[in-house]
């Protein structure tokens, strides 16, 4: 869907530099640019490369906004703008993305600790708690995310919610084969006064179930009020046998770059001391 742009707060030299946003002409008549929610999510991801430094171990995250991200870090090693940057892909199709741009690659065994991860989000409340994993990587996301010093989000305006699961889409729970229907049931029994159903996640015109990179399948809740506290759910969800990982991340993210018709706005985790 297209949404009226009028300019470009936070960084308009970057994106008229490389591309992505055409400056406006100086007469006020003329009516605002209309971009895409491609084109927003690849102004966030722009905005977020400009946090990496040469010599980085950086997480490379999954999914249409993450895949801009991506693109400009290969981009920037093969102008020699970056230098020594290893990366850590959260997904084999990240994975791929990053050999076919020449990216240098490796693993948390060998780089236990990342300087900086930067990733979409399908949901982000006010809080800065996610939710994550609807393209289906949630696990490997939460693995190399969890372990990076700081975590840039970025995402385009529609993803923001007043509270987890109010978007009424899907909170990913990886799960193991075995007995999914008896996870599905549990997990839908927590949550039943929050309204939950929970549904396999299927793929391909036979309806066969979806499976993750990790070999697992995917439930997917659908939340019809909030279901209150977030740690004490997580709780819940993990402590389910059969259950391998959830799709809320609490807060993880360190910076959330969000990409909208007023521009672009930075917001950083407080610390508290």
């Amino acid at each position: 869907m297209a949404i009226p742009y009028p300019h470009f707060i936070a960084s308009e030299k970057t994106a008229v530099e490389t591309g992505i946003l055409v400056p406006p002409p100086s007469s006020s008549s003329v009516p605002p640019v209309i971009l895409t929610q491609d084109e927003l999510k690849k102004i966030a991801a722009y905005k977020a490369v400009e946090y990496v430094e040469s010599g980085m171990v950086l997480g490379l995250g999954t999914g249409s906004t993450a895949k801009h991200a991506v693109d400009r870090i290969g981009e920037l090693l093969s102008q020699g703008k970056l230098k020594n940057i290893i990366g850590i892909p959260t997904s084999k199709k990240t994975h791929e993305q990053a050999v076919s741009l020449g990216i240098p690659l490796s693993d948390l065994d060998s780089h236990p600790v990342v300087d900086l991860a930067i990733d979409g989000a399908d949901e982000v409340d006010p809080h800065m708690n996610l939710v994550k994993g609807r393209g289906g990587s949630l696990l490997r996301e939460k693995m190399v995310e969890g372990a990076c010093k700081k975590f840039v989000v970025i995402v385009d305006e529609t993803k923001l919610v007043k509270y987890v699961g109010a978007s009424g889409l899907a909170m990913p729970v990886e799960i193991i084969p075995f007995c999914w229907k008896f996870t599905a049931i549990r997990l839908q029994k927590l949550f039943e006064y929050a309204g939950c159903s929970a549904k396999l996640r299927t793929s391909g015109e036979n309806g066969d179930p979806f499976v993750t990179d990790n070999g697992n399948y995917i439930v997917d809740l659908y939340f019809k009020q909030d279901m209150g506290d977030l740690r004490a759910a997580s709780d819940a969800i993990l402590q389910l046998a059969g259950v391998v990982e959830h799709g809320m991340f609490l807060d993880m993210a360190t910076t959330v770059i969000v990409a909208g018709e007023l521009g672009v706005k930075v917001t950083d985790k407080k610390v508290v001391f």
